[in-house]
C-alpha cells in the first residue's frame, strides 16, 4: 500500500503537532506523591505491645496487637487527622471499628472495639483515646486489629517512618503524645532515698535510687504493688524513664490519685 501524500504546510503541522506531545508526554513531571504522615504506635505513650503480622492475615500488611490482660485498654489516635467512621457491624468482619483520615489518601483503621470515644467529624491528634480494646466482631481474643491504608489500599506499617516487621512478632514500645502529655512530681521521703524499680512494684529488681527532694518526669502511670508512704496508701507507680518506676505514694505531684492528661503505661 502506498502512503498517503501530504502537502509541505500540512506535514508541518503534523510535525509541530507530534512535537507538542513529545514535550508533553516526556518532559512534564509526573505530580510528587504526598509524604505519609508520621505515624505512631496507636497506644499511650510508654506502653510496649506485642504486634504480630502474617500473610495470611486480611487485609496482609494488618498487625494484631496484644498484651497481658488488655481488654479495655484505651486505643490512640496514631496520627492527627479526621474521623470519618465510627461503625458497629455486630459480630462480623471488623466489629466495633474507627477508621480517621490523615488527608492525601492516608487512613488508619482500628478494629473489634469494645467501645467508641470519638464521633464522625472530630478532629484528633497523637494520644487522642478513640475506643477500647475488645472483641468485637469476628475476633476470637481482645486485641487491637490495626490498618495503614492509602487510596484504599492496605500497605505495609510504618511508625516514625521505620517499617513494622514482615512476617512476625515484635514489641513495639509507644511513642505516642510523650512530648505534651507528662507529669512532674518531687520525690518526698524521711530522708532516706526512694528505691527505683525496673516495674511497678517492690518485688521489681531495684535499678537505682533518688534522694529525697529529687524533681522527676512522669512519662505515664500504671497500678502495681500498694504502698504506704508519705501520701498515704496508694497503688499507683510512676514511669520515670524505660523501666524506671517508682511508688507513688513517695512523690508529689499536686493530685491525689492519678495525674490528668498523663497517660497510664
Amino acid at each position: 500500500m502506498r502512503d498517503r501524500w501530504l502537502n509541505p504546510v500540512a506535514a508541518r503541522l503534523v510535525a509541530a503537532g507530534a512535537l507538542v506531545l513529545f514535550v508533553v508526554g516526556v518532559l512534564v513531571p509526573a505530580a510528587p506523591a504526598m509524604a505519609a504522615p508520621t505515624f505512631k504506635v496507636p497506644f499511650p505513650c510508654g506502653q510496649s505491645w506485642s504486634g504480630q503480622t502474617r500473610s495470611g492475615h486480611s487485609p496482609a500488611n494488618a498487625i494484631d496487637f496484644n498484651r497481658t490482660n488488655d481488654a479495655g485498654d484505651p486505643v490512640v489516635a496514631s496520627a492527627p487527622g479526621t474521623v470519618d467512621r465510627v461503625t458497629d457491624l455486630g459480630g462480623t468482619s471488623y466489629g466495633k471499628y474507627v477508621r480517621i483520615n490523615h488527608g492525601n489518601g492516608y487512613h488508619t483503621y482500628y478494629a473489634h472495639l469494645s467501645g467508641f470515644n470519638v464521633s464522625v467529624g472530630q478532629s484528633v491528634g497523637y494520644g487522642k483515646v478513640i475506643g477500647w480494646v475488645g472483641s468485637t466482631g469476628n475476633s476470637s481474643g481482645a486485641h487491637l486489629h490495626y490498618e495503614q491504608r492509602l487510596n484504599g489500599a492496605d500497605i505495609k506499617i510504618r511508625f516514625s517512618g521505620t517499617l513494622a516487621l514482615y512476617w512476625g512478632t515484635k514489641t513495639y514500645t509507644s511513642g505516642n503524645g510523650c512530648s505534651s502529655n507528662t507529669g512532674s512530681g518531687t520525690v518526698r521521703t524521711a530522708g532516706a532515698n526512694l528505691t527505683v524499680r525496673s516495674g511497678p512494684g517492690t518485688d521489681y529488681s531495684a535499678v537505682g535510687s533518688l534522694a529525697n527532694g529529687a524533681s522527676v518526669t512522669i512519662h505515664c502511670q500504671t497500678r502495681g504493688t500498694t504502698v504506704t508512704g508519705t501520701y498515704g496508701t496508694s497503688s499507683i507507680w510512676n514511669r520515670i524513664g524505660a523501666g524506671r518506676f517508682i511508688a507513688d505514694a513517695y512523690v508529689y505531684t499536686g493530685h491525689d490519685g492519678f495525674i490528668p492528661n498523663v497517660p497510664r503505661c
